[in-house]
């Protein structure tokens, strides 16, 4: 009897581990040959399976020190705009109108160098050669004196940049459009004499923007602007 109990216990025990075993298909082919074979009442069961990343390259990773952007950036106010549209350079077309010369108070001519060296009294003008744009000031340009750059607006060079630097006051504001004899600045109390000569777009003289400048050389940019003045009937001499 005690025989028989074991062997009906195992024989129970094999049936309810076949019944937990059966999946929602049976291994192998099904009856007819192909595929598998579901057993009937069966929960499905997921098949889980690796699934591998596609290759790529990786993200770089943003440093504290590289811009992300301002967050309190905001778009400048129309005053800035417009003072800004102030400055630039104007559509100036050339044309056959003629200039004067604007160092006509000069008393003594000096060397050529990025531009022209000369002395005048003091409060006398530097005069516009022609109607003429003040594109900027640069406070401080050469030992604690300023720079102010201008566009020729009229004649055979229209378009074209000068500027007079160094011992200058009054300086007529950015922006402002200037005719031809108004005054662009006046000869200072104080300084290292004046400079005049030919600009880039920017402020920067012709002379270091095309050959460089070393003190005291004689550039092609200062004897171009030399000649021009000579032309004017400055009697500038060959400096």
């Amino acid at each position: 009897m005690i025989l028989a109990g074991a062997v009906i216990a195992a024989l129970s025990l094999a049936g309810c581990g076949a019944a937990s075993s059966v999946g929602t298909t049976a291994a192998g082919r099904g009856a007819n040959g192909t595929g598998s074979s579901t057993v009937p009442g069966a929960t499905p069961q997921a098949r889980p399976q690796a699934i591998e990343p596609t290759a790529g390259q990786q993200a770089v990773a943003v440093a504290a020190a590289d811009p992300v952007g301002d967050v309190h950036a905001h778009a400048p106010s129309l005053a800035d705009v417009k003072h800004q549209l102030r400055l630039e350079l104007i559509a100036a077309p050339v044309t056959n109108a003629t200039y004067i010369d604007p160092l006509r108070y000069v008393t003594r001519w000096e060397r050529t160098d990025q531009g022209v060296d000369a002395q005048m009294p003091v409060g006398a003008p530097i005069l516009a050669p022609s109607a003429v744009k003040v594109l900027a000031i640069i406070p401080n340009w050469y030992a604690g004196q300023p720079l102010v750059y201008f566009e020729l607006l009229n004649g055979p060079d229209a378009g074209r940049v000068q500027f007079v630097a160094e011992q200058i006051t009054g300086i007529a504001p950015p922006g402002s459009i200037l005719q031809q004899g108004q005054t662009i600045a006046r000869f200072a109390a104080s300084g290292t004499a004046i400079e005049y000569g030919w600009s880039t777009l920017n402020g920067v003289t012709l002379a270091r923007a095309t050959t460089g400048y070393s003190e005291g050389q004689a550039t092609p940019a200062g004897r171009s602007i030399r000649a021009w003045l000579n032309a004017l009937g400055a009697n500038a001499g060959n400096g």
